[in-house]
């Protein structure tokens, strides 16, 4: 008896702590199951694997026949290449030698001119293919460099861009004449963010609001104000999202620090769902509505584009089903429901993608297009979410400030805008606006099947990616014989193209026109050259192979 009395407390305890340990143990399992099983997803594993990665180039021998194309293809693809260099170096002179001598003291362009193309390919592009980043004037839908060429401007100055540069630029006109009595005396308010605030109360359908410097910085303050009000930790971010470069909404490659207090999460899940009504710390849910052009896939970027499995498929229905469904268990749970439309802004409707998708966020964050082309971000919410202290306890607050927040000549350049936005006549931009430019798809989707082209084109609206039919390692070349016919496009490539909303019949048929005849180039080439096996299931193999050999010395 004596020897079984200690022997049955220590299986009691046993069973008592496995007990305890089972709900949090299934809670974690909910968790993983919840997760994207892309590395998108899993954000310590795509540290871990992007720290693996070695870097290699190929060679001479290599460069144009990585694929395993035939010496013939290989010299038409070389030759190809470097007429094309040619091109670039009679028609880009100045804007070339300036880009060059910026990257070497501009960190931000070193960056975007190293990561246009796969890493393995890079060297020789910058040598030959360089681009010019300095434009010196805007005019209707184009564009002029500093050596006078002009181009059809796709890139949308990363979403900014909705109504036309000529647009902004009277937006910014009208706000120094008005900011100028004023000038840049900060801390005060011009008078004008009065009517700023009654209009972005009544198009956000939110009590409050409160002013920064950036989108990212509107991101920020609106987590920092869930978690205060809701006294809990963890924010939920979808696998693939861009909320803005800082910390905790990019937990996996780019952050050289592991966010451990968010959730990566697969976005249209029922697990997902599951996890936000079963948690207890999950103060708050963002949303990014541009991902449902590709859900749980990272913004796409000619820098990835090492095959042709590049997706897209906007299904305006199921995304707003989804959302509906966030609304309500959130509405369940005491989660706040954050829409961050930084990027789409009033892209998709006047009352922005909440008018769009039928469904009302607890915070609203905006920026870029909102001040007439001026930095700016904003976050509109609930009252009871944008107070910043506590009544019963005067040191408990929720601090955020900024030196630039309501800047005059911000303020006035937002009340421009939005007095047009609010205009009868001006709002019929949106008449038929998803039509239309699901018209303008189909329509060049068309034009490349009867040109027998492996190009496709998927879109959200006015914001399109370029997809490709055909297996292939040279997809990424596209950019640039896309330059040489005229189409500006932004450091991504064909990963997004951003047209403004005053693009005529006329100029998409122009546009239209120039892709076909730059994909026509690169065919006539050999770049998608294809011998009936390659499969991106084999290059991606390939690619495997290339970096053990690479890592092992091989």
């Amino acid at each position: 008896m004596e020897t079984t009395l200690p022997i049955l407390s220590m299986s009691v305890a046993a069973a008592a702590s496995a007990a305890a340990a089972f709900p949090k143990l299934k809670a974690r399992i909910e968790l993983s199951r919840a997760k994207h099983r892309s590395l998108s997803g899993h954000s310590k594993m795509s540290r871990r694997v992007a720290r693996l990665i070695p870097f290699y180039e190929f060679g001479n021998d290599d460069y144009f026949s990585c694929d395993g194309a035939p010496v013939n293809i290989a010299a038409q693809r070389k030759e190809g290449f470097f007429r094309l260099a040619g091109l670039y170096a009679e028609r880009y002179p100045r804007g070339r030698a300036m880009t060059k001598e910026a990257a070497e003291r501009i960190s931000d362009l070193n960056f975007t001119e190293s990561y246009r193309v796969p890493f393995q390919f890079s060297r020789l592009v910058r040598e030959h293919l360089g681009t010019s980043t300095f434009m010196e004037s805007s005019r209707g839908v184009t564009v002029t460099d500093i050596d006078g060429n002009s181009f059809y401007d796709l890139t949308g100055s990363y979403g900014v861009n909705i109504f036309g540069n000529d647009f902004y630029k009277e937006c910014i006109e009208g706000a120094e004449k008005r900011a100028h009595a004023l000038g840049p005396v900060l801390g005060p308010y011009h008078p004008v963010i009065l009517d700023n605030v009654q209009r972005l109360c009544r198009i956000s359908g939110l009590d409050e609001v409160s002013f920064h410097m950036s989108g990212t910085e509107a991101v920020m303050q609106a987590v920092r104000l869930a978690r205060y009000h809701t006294k809990r930790t963890h924010l939920v971010r979808f696998a693939g999202a861009y909320h803005g470069w800082w910390g905790d909404v990019q937990p996996g490659v780019g952050n050289p620090i592991p966010a451990h207090e968010t959730y990566t999460l697969a976005e249209m899940s029922e697990r997902t769902l599951h996890v936000l009504r079963t948690r207890k710390d999950i103060a708050c849910v963002l949303v990014n509505p541009l991902q449902g052009l590709h859900p749980n896939a990272n913004a796409p970027g000619d820098s990835s584009l090492v095959d042709s499995s590049r997706g897209g498929n906007f299904d305006r229905a199921a995304y707003t089903e989804w959302l509906k469904k966030l609304r309500e268990v959130c509405d369940q749970r005491g989660i706040v429901l954050i829409f961050d439309e930084v990027f789409v802004g009033f892209r998709l409707a006047a009352g922005g993608a909440q008018e769009y998708f039928g469904v009302r966020a607890d915070m609203v964050t905006y920026g870029k297009s909102l001040a007439g082309g001026l930095p700016v971000g904003v976050v509109c919410g609930r009252r009871e979410l944008m107070r910043r202290f506590r009544d019963d306890r005067p040191a408990d607050i929720c601090f955020a400030r900024g030196t630039f927040n309501s800047h005059p000549y911000v303020m006035t350049a937002m009340d421009e805008f939005l007095s047009r936005l609010a205009s009868p006549n001006f709002r019929a931009v949106y008449d038929a606006l998803e039509a239309t430019w699901n018209g303008r798809v189909q329509t060049l989707n068309h034009m490349m099947s009867d040109a027998d082209l492996p190009v496709r084109f998927a879109n959200f609206s006015s914001i399109w990616t370029v997809k490709y039919t055909t297996p292939s390692r040279y997809n990424w070349m596209l950019q640039y014989y896309l330059r040489a016919e005229g189409l500006a496009l932004s450091w991504v490539g064909t990963g997004r193209l951003i047209f403004s909303l005053n693009y005529t019949d006329a100029d998409f048929t122009e546009v239209a026109e120039r892709f076909v005849r730059a994909a026509q180039k690169m065919k006539a080439d050999g770049f998608w050259w294809h011998d009936g096996t390659l499969t991106n299931k084999s290059i991606k193999r390939q690619i495997l192979k290339e970096m053990l050999a690479k890592r092992f010395g091989r």
